[in-house]
């Protein structure tokens, strides 16, 4: 029997190992003897007859090629292809009809091409994935994906019972792409692509990194989703986002883990969706008078105690809460309650899981090859080369893309000093120098700040945070200036003093008053935001309340009053669910927040001083107008250790608008304790947290009247009675 394919290419395509199918498999003109002859060549492993039809033609059975399901037919006649449809009678089922994925064309834009092979393709998620499409009236999916060292890539599922022979992907040379339009695979369907390395023997299965939706763990597919569709409402906040979010303007902000911020009643192991976290979660920030939510990585993982900061779907909500749609639907409900959403992103590391980046193309594609560059022991993940053109496109793109497919207002980036510093938690011999010899990483940097530009210049208005704790200069300065370009950095060096010190007994606090004061020295170095986070309430550090020296009574004082001087020193505030009423134990992944505490007054009063202090905090322009600028703060005495008291100004931009601080942080009242002001007026007490409401002893003054006479480098004083470990913030009556 005669073929058209010489015994080597037939064996290749039967065994799965030719790495360019089309030119093999679909429609081809071929030479046989002095004329030129239109053959179809279809491999289907299922089938037992195929047959092609051709418009109004009478089907034809192809010629069986080999035992392993390749077929063939060569038109006597006909000289150019034309649209076809095959049916395929399997050797057990029904007969059905489908179309040929090898009848498509390439459908990559030459565009798309040239900026992903520069590395500057911002929206790659826009070809890259799967996509639905209508091609010649053909409904199907379009895969793309990277894969630049693979001989053979392709798209298993359902659909082809996971039998890498039977759609394998073109590939563009020059770019390390690989695509295929497949007619049969819709909404919903589960893949992944196998991946033939040269390095390695068996192929790789891998789930698709621009994935939009993907399996509930523990399983580990793909799952094809349309992103588009969703009606959105938000117009009204995505116009004054910009407005909303600048530096001028309060921001206090709630930080959530949704698998734990409150579980389904009947048992921890049920999640709420994301539409009942809508429902129940936004009304309650609301309530509290946040101006935003942050979520921890919202992106698909597969291990719950990582809490989601070690990523194998970075385009893909994670499904244990639904459908990126849903998602959308929580981000919408947010908007219209006014609330901003920043989410979690990481860019510093990824997940070690065989499915996912890790070695996905049998090399170091998206890490170092180098264990000294590509791995961080500390967590057990691989780190991203940021050298690498495939690297940028795939992070850039994808900060834009939860801004652009999700409306997201704001991206806080962890664990950044890990990205700055090759040498970061390494011994000596661990760690490979910068081309310069120096611990700088310098496509660490540039990646950072080719962030945040794209990030400001495609969406206005959104706002990116640091996660970053060492004392780089210039994190939240303009790249024009040499800066990273981040909007804000987290001020751990305030947060980790702060904690150290009121977690100190009253009694030996005026030996450490240099640990609160000191963030005074850089506060203005950088636009801070103030952090309690999920990390300071995990690992045995103890929740909030319970770090609070003394007896239950003064516990709660102290936090009150940890509280009242967190918004009344100049910074952004950031708050960790379960916090804002004095949860006892420490936060964990895997149960809901002790929401019974609420029943009882002294837990009910810590909520209501961050429902007051959140509103102060959007009120009083002197909380926020200045808070990267030393106009907008002034120290009134912070030098009276002994009785462990400080006092301070904050003002707005009308220098005539100010508030007055005064904190003790002993449990001794102090009456008649002169502090100086800068105006000779009435003062009124618009903040007290040892207040009867609060769950405190009652002790303050209500309205205080200021007598001219310099005090304390101020043109005027105020004799008030000071409450045992609480804040006051008083504010002139005009």
């Amino acid at each position: 029997m005669t073929y058209t394919l010489n015994k080597e290419e037939i064996e290749s395509i039967s065994n799965g190992s030719h790495g360019d199918p089309f030119s093999v498999l679909g429609f081809h003109n071929i030479k046989q003897g002095k004329s030129e002859k239109l053959v179809l060549r279809v491999f289907r492993p299922e089938a037992k007859l195929v047959f092609v039809k051709i418009g109004n033609t009478k089907p034809v059975e192809l010629q069986r090629v080999s035992p392993e399901g390749l077929f063939e037919y060569v038109f006597p006649r006909r000289k150019n292809p034309a649209p076809y449809s095959l049916s395929i009678k399997p050797h057990s089922g029904e007969e059905f009809e489908i179309n040929d994925a090898y009848a498509f064309d390439r459908m990559i834009a030459d565009f798309d091409l040239q900026l992903w092979g520069e590395g500057n393709h911002k929206k790659a998620y826009e070809f890259m994935g799967a996509h639905p499409k209508e091609v010649d009236g053909v409904k199907g999916i379009h895969f793309v994906v990277s894969a630049p060292s693979a001989t053979r890539v392709s798209v298993v599922g359902p659909f082809n019972n996971w039998d890498g022979r039977v759609h394998r992907m073109r590939k563009y040379h020059d770019q390390g792409l690989w695509e295929i339009f497949i007619p049969q695979v819709t909404q919903g369907d589960e893949y992944k692509y196998e991946i033939k390395s040269p390095v390695q023997d068996p192929p790789l299965l891998k789930a698709d990194p621009f994935a939009f939706y993907a399996q509930l763990r523990p399983e580990t597919a793909s799952k094809v989703f349309d992103i588009e569709g969703y009606n959105w409402n938000d117009d009204e906040w995505v116009k004054s986002r910009e407005e909303r979010q600048a530096l001028d303007k309060p921001l206090s902000v709630y930080e959530v883990h949704a698998g734990s911020w409150r579980k389904k009643v009947g048992g921890d192991s049920e999640y709420l969706s994301y539409r009942e976290l809508a429902h129940e979660l936004v009304p309650y920030v609301k309530d509290l008078g946040y101006t935003h939510i942050e979520l921890l990585p919202i992106a698909e993982h597969p291990y719950d105690p990582s809490w989601g900061y070690q990523i194998t779907g970075y385009y893909a909500p994670t499904s244990r809460f639904g459908t990126p749609h849903d998602f959308m639907y929580f981000v919408d409900e947010c908007h219209k309650a006014g609330i901003g959403v920043i989410v979690d992103w990481v860019p510093a590391h990824f997940a070690k899981d065989d499915h996912g980046l890790r070695r996905f193309d049998g090399t170091g594609l998206y890490e170092h090859e180098d264990a000294r560059q590509g791995e961080h022991k500390d967590w057990g993940t691989c780190i991203f080369n940021f050298g690498r053109t495939e690297v940028h496109n795939f992070l850039i793109s994808n900060a834009l893309y939860w801004c652009d497919k999700f409306h997201i207002d704001g991206l806080r980036v962890d664990a950044v000093a890990s990205m700055l510093y090759l040498d970061y938690s390494r011994e000596e011999g661990e760690w490979i120098p910068n081309k310069y010899g120096g611990r700088e990483n310098i496509e660490a940097i540039d990646f950072l700040r080719k962030f945040n530009d794209s990030v400001h210049e495609h969406f206005p208005g959104t706002i990116t945070f640091a996660e970053e704790s060492t004392s780089w200069g210039g994190v939240s300065r303009p790249t024009q200036t040499g800066g990273l370009g981040f909007d804000y950095k987290w001020n751990m060096g305030w947060m980790n003093d702060t904690l150290a010190y009121i977690e100190k007994d009253p009694l030996y606090r005026k030996y450490h008053q240099g640990e609160l004061t000191f963030s005074l020295i850089y506060a203005f170095s950088e636009n801070f935001t103030l952090p309690f986070s999920h990390d300071e309430v995990v690992h045995m550090k103890n929740s909030m309340l319970a770090k609070m020296p003394g007896d239950d009574w003064q516990k709660f004082a102290n936090l009150r009053l940890l509280y009242t001087y967190m918004y009344a020193h100049p910074g952004k505030k950031l708050l960790f669910m379960g916090c804002e009423f004095g949860q006892w134990a420490e936060w964990s992944e895997s149960k809901s927040l002790d929401w019974h505490l609420l029943n009882w007054e002294q837990h009910q009063g810590v909520q209501k001083v961050i429902r007051d202090l959140n509103s102060l905090a959007k009120t009083e322009k002197a909380l926020y107008e200045n808070d990267f600028d030393w106009r907008g703060f002034e120290w009134i005495d912070f030098n009276d250790a002994d009785n462990s008291i400080v006092s301070f100004v904050r003002r707005a931009k009308d220098t005539g608008d100010f508030l007055i601080t005064v904190l003790n942080f002993t449990p001794t009242v102090h009456y008649e304790y002169q502090v100086g002001v800068p105006e000779a007026c009435e003062y009124e007490i618009i903040m007290n947290s040892d207040s009867e409401y609060y769950g405190g002893s009652n002790v303050g003054d209500t309205v205080l009247k200021a007598v001219p006479g310099e005090w304390q480098n101020q043109k005027a004083s105020i004799k008030l009675t000071v409450p045992p470990l609480a804040g006051v913030i008083l504010k002139p009556k005009k």
